[in-house]
C-alpha cells in the first residue's frame, strides 16, 4: 500500500502524523511511505530522519494526495485541500464531523472514506486515539486559563495558587473525562480551588478517591453550574459525546453571572463547543471578549505543542495504520471492531450514527458495531 503524509495545513498546526519509526515499520513490511518535505519540522523532525528511514520525499501536499491510496494526517481536510481527495481514497485523521456540516457534505462528495481518530472505540468503550490529545489539551487548559487570567491578557489578574493571605483561583471543570480530570490535576498543583462537575456518579465517585483535597467532585446539574459560574475564575469546558456535538452547558445569559475578566477555556470547541457564546479561535488570535468574559477557544490546542503532541499521538495511531495498511480497509474494519467504528463515511455514505443525526442525513449501518 502506498501512505501518503502530507504536511499539515490548518492555521497554527506544527503536528505531523507520523514518526520517522513509524515510516520504518511500514517500509519493512513492504509498504511505501510517502511524506512531504518539510511536513516533520514543526515537530522537530528533518526530512533527513524520514529518508533514513526509507520514506520518499514528496514535494508539495497534491502529489501526496494524488498517489496514496491511505493519507494519514492530523487534522481534517482543510478546504485547501478537498479538491485533492477522490473515491476509492481513505484519509485517517481527526474530523470532528459534528462541528462542521460543509466539511462532512465536502468529505461525502469526494468519496473518499475517512476514518476518524475520535471514533476509533475500543471493546472497553475507550477512545484511544483521542485520549493522548485530550490529555494535551486538558493540562493546556490550565496553563492557557493562567495566562488570560493576567490583566495585561484583560484578566481579572488572578494568581491561580494565590499567595500567603490571598485565596487562589476557583476553577470550575465542566467534565470529569481525560480532558476535565488532567485540567484537574495540573490545577491541583497551582493550588487553586477546583470544582469538578459530571452526570455520571461511578466517575464522581472515581475523581474524588484520586484526587487531591483541594479538589471537588459536583453533579452537573444547571443549578450547579449556574452556582460555580458566578463563583469561579476560570471555566474550563471538557464535555465530549464520541461523535456528536458536544452538548451546550452554558448559555450566554448564563455569563452575566460571571465576574468580569474571568476566563473560559471551551476545549469541546472542536466538537461544537460546550458553550453557547463559544466560536473557533486560532493560536494566532486565540481569544475574544463577551459580557466582560474572556474567551479562549483554540480548535487545535495540542498544535501549539507539536513535538509533545506528535509523538504522544503517533504512538497510538502507528499500530491502527499498520492494520489498515497490511490487511487492507475493509478487511481490517471486518477483523478489527474499533477500525469499523472509526468508519464515519464510505461510498458517499455516513457511517457513524452521531453524525448522520446531527445534520439530519441519511444512516449507513454497514460498519455499525
Amino acid at each position: 500500500m502506498i501512505i501518503g503524509v502530507p504536511q499539515e495545513v490548518k492555521r497554527d498546526e506544527y503536528r505531523v502524523a507520523i514518526l520517522p519509526v513509524g515510516v520504518e515499520e511500514l517500509v519493512r513490511r513492504g509498504h511505501r511511505v510517502l511524506v512531504q518535505a518539510g511536513a516533520g519540522l514543526g515537530s522537530g523532525i528533518s526530512d533527513h530522519e524520514y529518508l533514513a528511514q526509507g520514506a520518499e520525499l514528496v514535494a508539495g501536499g497534491a502529489n501526496v494526495f494524488a498517489e496514496a491510496d491511505l493519507v494519514v494526517k492530523v487534522k481534517e481536510p482543510q478546504a485547501s485541500e478537498w479538491p485533492l481527495l477522490r473515491a476509492g481514497q481513505a484519509v485517517f485523521t481527526y474530523f470532528h464531523f459534528a462541528a462542521d456540516r460543509a466539511l462532512t457534505e465536502a468529505m461525502a462528495q469526494s468519496g473518499a472514506t475517512c476514518v476518524a481518530y475520535e471514533t476509533l472505540r475500543d471493546e472497553r468503550g475507550r477512545l484511544p486515539l483521542l485520549t493522548p490529545m485530550s490529555e494535551v489539551a486538558g493540562r493546556m487548559s490550565i496553563q492557557e486559563g493562567a495566562k488570560y487570567l493576567e490583566r495585561p491578557q484583560m484578566g481579572r489578574g488572578i494568581l491561580l495558587g494565590g499567595v500567603p493571605g490571598v485565596a487562589p483561583a476557583n476553577i470550575t471543570i465542566l467534565g470529569g473525562g481525560v480532558v476535565g480530570a488532567n485540567a484537574a490535576k495540573i490545577a491541583a498543583g497551582f493550588q487553586a480551588n477546583i470544582a469538578i462537575l459530571d452526570v455520571n456518579m461511578d466517575r464522581l465517585r472515581y475523581l474524588d478517591d484520586v484526587m487531591p483535597p483541594n479538589v471537588d467532585v459536583l453533579f452537573s446539574d444547571r443549578h450547579t453550574i449556574r452556582e460555580q459560574l458566578a463563583n469561579a475564575d476560570l471555566v474550563v469546558g471538557a464535555v465530549l459525546i464520541p461523535g456528536a456535538k458536544a452538548p451546550r452547558l452554558v448559555d450566554a445569559d448564563d455569563l452575566r453571572r460571571m465576574k468580569p475578566g474571568s476566563v473560559i477555556i471551551d476545549v469541546a470547541i472542536d466538537q461544537g463547543g460546550c458553550i453557547g457564546t463559544s466560536r473557533p479561535t486560532t493560536h494566532s488570535d486565540p481569544t475574544f471578549i463577551v459580557e466582560d468574559v474572556v474567551h479562549y477557544c483554540v480548535t487545535n490546542m495540542p498544535g501549539a505543542v507539536g513535538r509533545t503532541s506528535t509523538f504522544a499521538l503517533c504512538n497510538v495511531t502507528l499500530p491502527w495504520a499498520i492494520e489498515i495498511a497490511d490487511r487492507g480497509l475493509l478487511a481490517a474494519a471486518a477483523a478489527l471492531p474499533p477500525i469499523a467504528r472509526a468508519i464515519n463515511i464510505y461510498d458517499g455514505g455516513i457511517t457513524n450514527r452521531a453524525v448522520a443525526e446531527t445534520f439530519d442525513f441519511d444512516y449507513n449501518p454497514q460498519f455499525d458495531q
